[in-house]
């Protein structure tokens, strides 16, 4: 800076000192309409850098994309509102050429400014639309890099969402119950049919109530009632999502009968006319009850469309498919947390030559309604170069439903957690080991035949179920099978093997497949003492894609739980779902399957997932990521203190996987909540990370991996690890499960922090002390005490003694020495020792 001239200085200084000397009043700076608003994204570049940072008002936080031109982000307004200024804080890479775009609906996006030629900085653009979305559409960086905005910020005036009341009856004949009937003549059914000479009529008694399923959660704004002579005196308008939990949206007392209209403010799925005294000395009785429904504008979720730009569709003649294969797995070969995710579906027909490399967050998937109507002459490999030759890491990726001939008669799938192999069928034999023999921890094959040898050889564990081997070559310590044609026989006492010749229940997880031209979902139906694998028979149900919101990144949890309400399934494709409310899966049978490992983030502290008690929900194929803010509970599946029976159609969780920590802070109290009876759990990994980023004792606490509340729950490939206190904790009644694996938190700093109640460290498998029955097979528990060797835990495994409490097949082992167990299952087993790695087993106990 140049300095003034002397008498310019005395001449501003005599000025000021003339002034009248009045305190300056502070503007008070304009909150945008964005700030704190859901925001998304076509893509992140990592989990430091997600879309929500560019709507926090904090400059020191920030957005970036993947380093690809077509990129945007978008916020969420809440409702439709008049926007007059955007301005776009840019980081140092910053768009070029870009598009200032809204939208009332969230698709259809009308351009509000266009920039060319942009330098950075800040830009504030004066626009002038309305609409509820509003989005920066890049068209060119400004550099290699990606997209990156500190802040996104837009001002205006904020709209409301005023719901339009609609004029159809949402009740009329749809299922109707009541709490009591006058006579067969007069059932709950009569007031719903749009026929005023028809009734419901209740007993001569109070309270007396009468409800109506609308088929999916509904907007709530008037209902009308028609009344008999024996009218409602006092009653209440009642709603609840589930059936069971109502909130009351009215309350009348001294009503006088007839025809009267009440309107409301609410949502459900159900509503109930809950009468609590009755006008006359007869019952309650109703000739019509009618339901309006409004909306906030927000128009019907559309189900079906394409699989977005991550899902991959191939046929045997598509050009360079080789390379395609290849360039993926470039990307995704050591990409162990980071966002990429793709899938690959392989149309029926022949693939000659192909080596389809599996790399991290990716999966190939035939879409045949066979394993045989895909067939690839060539391989599907998974190796572990990338780390050296250990496969221990190798996570996160899958295999299903097609046949492969392997190029040299045996195909490689050396594979850890989190990796399954469904609905295969190799014309050879199957290698679980790396190239080099080097260590493995997997995995998981169902439905699947291998007409060779399958050798784990360095597989520490391994859980096989409902498929046939040619044979089964050795193993580590803990090899199981349930309903496996082919399998060895039992022989824990000297060897790892533990064998059942059917599994109770199983049903096969749901999949993609193309009916000619048309995409469906295969829904398998369930299966009791299953043994081989269900096809070619393939009993179950196929769903069109239709029925489906095919869910792409940049979805809302909002637009989300819509389409649930509206009926449809969900079909995540391959992506990153950050989620700033629960989604709620209250219908029964609802699917809800994820391709490519999609992947759930919830933000600010939700749960990611809550299902009701309700029969018959799918879900499959997706991964729950714990945000940096603690979650009580990332997945639920019922309500406390649920109780009906599904044993005929039963709630299944397969190939669903939860992480916390790892690809950065994550934090839950409970990671997965059973609270419905006759769940199936079938393959997870429940997983708080001992690597990555974000990690450490504290970093990224969870309390609890799973805990079964419900009864008769089964888990078939039950993987849970490092938790801060039990890996599994079950407490409800008639459990069991099939093959367990765990290791428990390495970075435990010393004996006094996994102390409880006298004991040291908390057991890998509690089952509750009021449990009366309980049967499990072939579970193992690993301790790598890194950050204090000295940690001698209690046990492994704690349960009642009781004569229903039946264990079959437990060890433990310190690896390396690194802590011991001074006990396999409650003070029965010898301990572990020294740093020989040697497990310490009990066959049977009692």
């Amino acid at each position: 800076m140049r300095p003034r001239s002397v008498g310019v200085a005395l001449t501003a200084m005599a000025a000021l000192i003339a002034l009248p000397l009045t305190p300056a009043r502070a503007a008070a700076a304009e909150t945008p309409l964005s700030q704190g608003r859901t925001a998304t994204a076509s893509s992140e570049e990592n989990y430091g850098t997600t879309a929500g940072y560019a709507v926090d008002g904090d400059t020191g936080t920030r957005w970036s994309s993947a380093a690809t031109d077509d990129q945007w982000l978008q916020v969420d307004l809440g409702a439709t509102a008049s926007v007059t200024r955007v301005v776009l804080n840019w980081e140092t890479a910053y768009g070029k050429d870009y598009k200032v775009q809204t939208s009332k609906d969230g698709t259809t996006w009308t351009d509000l400014k266009s920039v060319t030629g942009g330098d950075g900085g800040t830009d504030t653009l004066d626009v002038s639309g309305r609409g509820r979305y509003v989005r920066m559409l890049g068209v060119h960086r400004a550099t290699p890099w990606g997209y990156s905005l500190y802040e996104f910020q837009v001002f205006g005036t904020a709209g409301t969402a005023q719901p339009d009341c609609g004029t159809a009856d949402a009740a009329q004949g749809r299922p109707a119950t009541a709490s009591s009937t006058e006579n067969a003549g007069t059932p709950a059914s009569a007031a719903f049919d749009g026929d005023t000479a028809t009734r419901w009529s209740s007993q001569a008694a109070d309270p007396q109530w009468v409800q109506v399923d609308l088929g999916s959660v509904q907007d709530l704004c008037k209902v009308d009632l028609t009344w008999e002579t024996a009218y409602g005196k006092d009653f209440q308008i009642q709603a609840s999502t589930d059936g069971r939990n109502w909130s009351t949206l009215k309350s009348v007392t001294g009503a006088t009968g007839g025809t009267a209209s009440y309107d409301v403010s609410g949502s459900g799925r159900y509503v109930r006319i809950h009468g609590t005294a009755r006008g006359t000395g007869y019952g309650y009785s109703l000739w019509e009850a009618a339901v309006h429904t409004g909306s906030t504008g927000a128009p019907p979720v559309q189900g079906g469309g394409d699989l977005g730009p991550n899902v991959i569709v191939v046929d045997p003649s598509t050009p360079n498919l080789q390379q395609k294969f290849d360039d993926v797995f470039e990307q995704q070969e050591s990409s162990q947390f980071g966002t990429g995710r793709y899938q690959f579906l392989l149309k029926p027909g022949t693939y000659n030559g192909i080596n389809a490399q599996i790399g991290f967050y990716t999966s190939v998937s035939g879409l045949g309604l066979n394993p045989d109507d895909t067939r690839i002459n060539g391989d599907v490999t998974v190796d572990a170069g990338w780390f050296n030759g250990n496969a221990t890491q190798n996570f996160w990726r899958s295999a299903e439903n097609l046949a492969v001939k392997p190029s040299n008669g045996t195909d490689r799938w050396a594979v850890a957690q989190a990796a399954p192999f469904r609905r295969i069928h190799v014309q050879g034999g199957l290698n679980l080991a790396p190239n080099g023999y080097g260590w493995a921890s997997g995995g998981y094959i169902a439905d699947s035949k291998i007409d060779g040898t399958v050798g784990p050889y360095s597989q520490q564990q391994w859980y096989t179920r409902d498929s046939s081997v040619g044979g089964w070559t050795n193993g580590v310590w803990n090899m199981t099978f349930s309903g496996v044609q082919g399998a060895p026989a039992t022989d824990f006492d000297s060897g790892p093997y533990t064998t059942l010749d059917t599994t109770p229940v199983s049903r096969e997880k749901p999949f993609l497949y193309l009916d000619g031209s048309a995409y469906k979902v295969f829904v398998p139906a369930v299966r009791t003492n299953a043994r081989g694998v269900s096809w070619p028979a393939n009993a179950g149900t196929s769903l069109p894609l239709d029925q489906f919101y095919v869910v792409k990144p940049g979805a809302t949890a909002a637009t989300i739980d819509q389409a649930l309400a509206q009926g449809l399934n969900l079909l995540f494709t391959p992506g990153i779902y950050h989620l700033d409310r629960t989604i709620d899966v209250t219908r029964a049978d609802t699917v809800v399957l994820g391709l490519g490992l999609a992947t759930l983030v919830p933000d600010n502290g939700v749960d990611a997932m809550h299902v009701a008690d309700v029969d018959g929900v799918k879900l499959a194929g997706f991964l729950i990521d714990a945000g940096p803010v603690e979650s009580d509970t990332l997945l639920r599946i019922g309500d406390p203190g649920s109780g009906a029976d599904h044993s005929a159609d039963p709630t299944t969780m397969q190939d669903v996987f939860v992480r916390i920590g790892g690809a950065g802070p994550g934090l839950a109290t409970n990671s997965v909540v059973v609270d419905s009876d006759d769940v199936i759990i079938d393959h997870t990994w429940i997983w708080r990370a001992d690597h990555g980023s974000g990690v450490g004792w504290d970093t990224n606490r969870a309390d609890y991996g799973l805990r079964v509340n419900g009864d008769d729950v089964l888990a078939t490939g039950l993987f849970v690890e490092h938790f801060n206190k039990y890996d599994v904790y079950w407490n409800g009644e008639r459990g069991r499960t099939v093959f367990f694996q765990n290791e428990k938190a390495y970075d435990a700093p010393n004996a006094a922090a996994v102390t409880h109640d006298g004991v040291v460290g908390y057991a890998a498998y509690k089952v509750a002390d009021s449990v009366t029955t309980h049967e499990a097979w072939g579970l193992g528990s690993y301790c790598n005490y890194t950050a204090d060797p000295s940690i001698v835990q209690a046990h492994g495994f704690q349960v009642p003694t009781a004569p229903g409490i039946t264990m079959h097949d437990l060890l433990v082992i310190s690896l390396g020495g690194n802590g011991q167990y001074a006990h396999v299952v409650n003070s029965t087993g010898v301990p572990t020792s020294g740093t020989s790695t040697v497990p310490s087993k009990v066959t049977a106990f009692p």
